[in-house]
């Protein structure tokens, strides 16, 4: 993960977490907010795409 495009100060006061580390090997996760799941996925070229 390129680091180098995380200024100092977004890092200090907000967590930062790797999405390849959230998604593992099928490239996708589910996440809550509330009582709402939302699908996490990465695309092959690359991209997020988050759903409900």
């Amino acid at each position: 993960m390129d680091m180098t495009q995380i200024r100092k100060e977004d890092s200090e006061s907000m967590p930062v977490h790797n999405a390849e580390a959230l998604t593992g090997n099928d490239r996708q996760a589910l996440i809550t907010l509330g009582d709402q799941v939302y699908r996490l996925r990465i695309t092959r070229a690359g991209k997020l795409i988050l759903t409900k």
